[in-house]
C-alpha cells in the first residue's frame, strides 16, 4: 500500500537503499525501521573479503500493534492519502507480522547460514573458473590440485604443462580470471575451511596441513580472501552449528 504512488515507493526505496548500504558498510547483520515503524533486516554476502550481495528479511514490527502507533503513523499519513486508504492501512498495520526478539535472532541467523552458502558458492566457482578452458590450464589445475599441500612454484607448473612462463602466466589468468598465486591461495583456504569446522584441530596443525609455510602467512591470505580471521570464522561456523541443533 505504501509503494502504491510515487511518493511512498521513493520512501520505501530510500529506506531499503540506506539499509542494504549499511550492510556493504559493516559486512555484519543490520537492521532499520522506516517511518511508518516497519523493520527489515540485511545481511551481506561477502566473498573475497569484498561485499558481493545483500540478504533481505520481508518487513515485519517488533511488537505488538497498538492504536497509540496507528495513530502516530496516521498523522503523518493522512496529509498524503485520504480517510478510505487510511481505513484499510488500519486492517494492513494491524495484520502486519509480528517478530519478537528471540525470532529475530533466529532470522539473523538464518539469513546469515544462507550468506555464508552463497559466498561458498561465489569462491568455489571463482576456483572453478570457466566450462571451456585450455588444456594446459586444464593440465595445470589438475596438477596444483595434485600437489596443494606441498611448495609450488610458478617454473615447475609451467614446465609440466610445457609452456613459456610468461605465457603461461597470461593464459591462466586470462582463463581463470586469477594468477597462479591466487588460485592455490584459494585452494588451500577451501581445505583450511573445512578443517576448521573440527574443533579438535589446532589452527596450527591446519595451516601446515593445507600447504601454507606459516601461521603469519596463513593469517595474512585467510583476511584477504575470507574477509575476517580464522578464529572468528571458526567461531561463525561453531555458533551456527550450535544455534540449529
Amino acid at each position: 500500500m505504501m509503494t502504491s504512488d510515487a511518493a511512498g515507493c521513493a520512501s520505501c526505496h530510500e529506506a531499503q537503499g540506506r539499509l542494504q548500504r549499511r550492510a556493504a558498510t559493516k559486512l555484519a547483520p543490520v537492521q532499520i525501521s522506516c517511518f511508518a515503524g516497519l523493520s527489515e533486516v540485511a545481511v551481506p554476502v561477502v566473498a573475497g573479503g569484498r561485499h558481493i550481495a545483500t540478504l533481505v528479511s520481508g518487513q515485519f514490527l517488533r511488537r505488538e500493534p497498538s492504536e497509540r502507533d496507528f495513530n502516530l503513523i496516521a498523522a503523518n499519513l493522512q496529509k498524503r492519502y485520504g480517510e478510505a486508504w487510511m481505513s484499510r492501512a488500519r486492517e494492513a498495520y494491524f495484520n502486519t507480522a509480528v517478530v519478537t526478539a528471540d525470532k529475530l535472532q533466529s532470522m539473523i541467523e538464518l539469513l546469515g547460514i544462507l550468506a555464508e552458502h552463497l559466498q561458498r558458492h561465489a569462491e568455489q566457482q571463482a576456483i572453478a573458473g570457466p566450462e571451456k578452458e585450455s588444456a594446459a590450464v586444464a593440465r595445470a589445475k589438475t596438477y596444483v590440485k595434485a600437489n596443494v599441500n606441498e611448495p609450488i612454484e610458478l617454473a615447475q607448473v609451467a614446465a609440466h604443462v610445457h609452456l613459456n612462463r610468461f605465457y603461461f602466466c597470461k593464459l591462466f589468468r586470462k582463463e581463470t580470471g586469477h594468477t597462479l598465486t591466487d588460485y592455490i591461495a584459494r585452494l588451500r583456504l577451501e581445505k583450511a575451511k573445512s578443517m576448521l569446522a573440527d574443533p579438535s584441530l589446532r589452527i596450527s596443525e591446519i595451516v601446515f596441513a593445507a600447504g601454507f609455510g606459516s601461521i603469519q602467512q596463513f593469517n595474512s591470505v585467510f583476511k584477504e580472501i575470507v574477509g575476517v580471521s580464522p578464529s572468528v570464522y571458526r567461531t561463525g561456523i561453531q555458533g551456527n552449528r550450535s544455534g540449529n541443533e
